[in-house]
């Protein structure tokens, strides 16, 4: 999609699109290194709100708007109108937290510990939990270490 044609596109044309195939294949697939941040009971209702919302942006643009949106601009806006309704459709917490940070570690994940006192060696995250300073957040993760079986705990600053 270079640019938003004068007329607001169909439903059927933007599930055509290829713009749309390749963000829901990116997104709701593992890629090694990428994993989805999208629960699989979600990926159906969150594909159908997702197209709607787009098009009722697309819809609301302006004539002179429409003509500035390019494929980079339009796929940007996509992505946000699909993490916008995921976040809507989850029902945890910890899947609010992988939306917002779909490359952190997660609950379950294998971390090495580094050369740190207690935690050398393979560790498990067994929780993690927003918290916000101000204006500043951090995420706590919980982990423990697979050798001695101890809880240790790290946090750092978010994006």
């Amino acid at each position: 999609m270079n640019a938003i044609e004068t007329s607001t596109p169909t439903l059927d044309q933007l599930r055509a699109s290829d713009m749309t195939r390749q963000t829901y294949e990116y997104w709701f697939t593992e890629h090694g290194h990428v994993r989805s941040p999208f629960p699989f009971y979600i990926q159906d209702n969150v594909r159908e709100n997702t197209l709607c919302a787009f098009r009722d942006w697309i819809a609301k643009l302006n004539p002179k708007a429409r003509e500035e949106i390019n494929g980079e601009i339009a796929h940007e806006k996509f992505e946000e109108i699909l993490f916008q309704q995921a976040m809507a459709l989850v029902k945890t917490d910890d899947e609010v937290l992988t939306l917002r940070f779909p490359f952190l570690p997660r609950v379950g994940d294998n971390i090495d510990g580094g050369g740190m006192e207690g935690r050398e060696g393979g560790n498990i995250v067994r929780t993690r939990q927003l918290i916000a300073e101000g204006k500043d957040e951090f995420l706590q993760v919980k982990a423990k270490n697979t050798a001695t079986g101890e809880m240790w705990d790290t946090r750092f600053e978010l994006p």
